[in-house]
């Protein structure tokens, strides 16, 4: 049985997720750590529950969600998974960085791609990986169907959808992408956006303005 273990990070308030089994492997999803105190945090937690870092997954490569790959992937040598539709917005991490007011250490390059329809195993494990472009060319969403989940980086949030003026959106993309990847899914599916609190697709069907 797959532990969600969610942390708020950087100016952003970026949701990183830590996912881990029975077998205590575990991945991080969208590493946003950007102070020590931050590092120091999901650090702690990683000790203290006697986890081995072995994946770190990009939903997307906006700046936000990438803060902490380099810092982690230093001191615990996972393999680093995203779409390669992201992968310029990775290598431009730095300089996105400047632009916002962070000295963002340069992440290092994608390691594996994830793709529509594979999956991300650790432990005994799987996740299923859905392509959801419109936020970025890139962005994927994480489905549990034996759990019921959904990690949807800013493709999705309560009552909100993901911006499109950043680089690699498209509103008609994201829409799309929403009502044929995520809205398909089983109404009472739990789902954790990039940023805010966690809803469900069962309620954003009823209330999400944008869904209307």
């Amino acid at each position: 049985m797959i532990t969600i273990k969610s942390f708020v990070f950087n100016p952003f308030q970026e949701n990183t997720f830590v996912l881990n089994d029975e077998t205590n492997n575990c991945i991080i999803v969208d590493a946003g750590c950007y102070s020590a105190n931050e590092k120091t945090e999901i650090d702690n937690y990683l000790v203290n529950n006697n986890l081995t870092l072995v994946k770190i997954i990009n939903t997307h490569c906006h700046v936000d969600h990438v803060l902490g790959n380099a810092y982690l992937s230093e001191k615990y040598n996972p393999t680093i998974w995203a779409h390669i539709g992201d992968a310029n917005l990775l290598s431009n991490a730095k300089k996105h960085g400047i632009v916002f007011g962070f000295d963002v250490e340069e992440p290092p390059l994608i390691t594996n791609y994830l793709e529509e329809g594979t999956d991300i195993v650790f432990g005994n494990s799987a996740l299923k990986v859905f392509h959801v472009p419109g936020h970025s060319l890139g962005s994927v969403a994480i489905y549990c169907a034996e759990q019921n989940f959904v990690i949807v980086g800013d493709v999705l949030f309560k009552g909100s959808i993901g911006r499109t003026d950043l680089p690699g959106g498209d509103y008609d993309l994201l829409m799309n992408s929403i009502f044929t990847k995520l809205m398909t899914l089983p109404p009472d599916t739990v789902v954790y956006p990039g940023h805010g609190p966690a809803t469900s697709i069962h309620e954003e069907a009823l209330s999400n303005p944008f869904l209307s």
